[in-house]
């Protein structure tokens, strides 16, 4: 449920209380009978994801040289098999 701030406008009385969506607004104060206000303050927000800074709409800067291809990425190589085989004694020639 959310929080809403309310202030008296003749007492000066400020609270916060927890109300639903659907709970009307308080009108009256609870300290002097006095009308109530809802206080409104600015809240934080915070972009997440893609297309939120001027580096994301922007292209990507071309590699050295006139080239069009992307250049591979060295990340992505696989490294070298090794195998290992079992010494196995031969027989002796008699």
């Amino acid at each position: 449920m959310p929080t809403y701030s309310y202030r008296c406008t003749e007492c000066g009385n400020a609270f916060d209380i927890k109300q639903s969506f659907s709970d009307a607004t308080l009108t009256e104060c609870p300290a002097c009978g006095g009308e109530l206000r809802k206080v409104f303050s600015p809240v934080g927000v915070t972009f997440n994801g893609g297309g939120f800074y001027r580096t994301d709409s922007r292209a990507t800067p071309k590699a050295e040289g006139s080239s069009s291809t992307p250049a591979k990425s060295e990340t992505t190589s696989t490294p070298a098999k090794t195998e290992t085989t079992a010494a196995t004694p031969k027989p002796a020639a008699s």
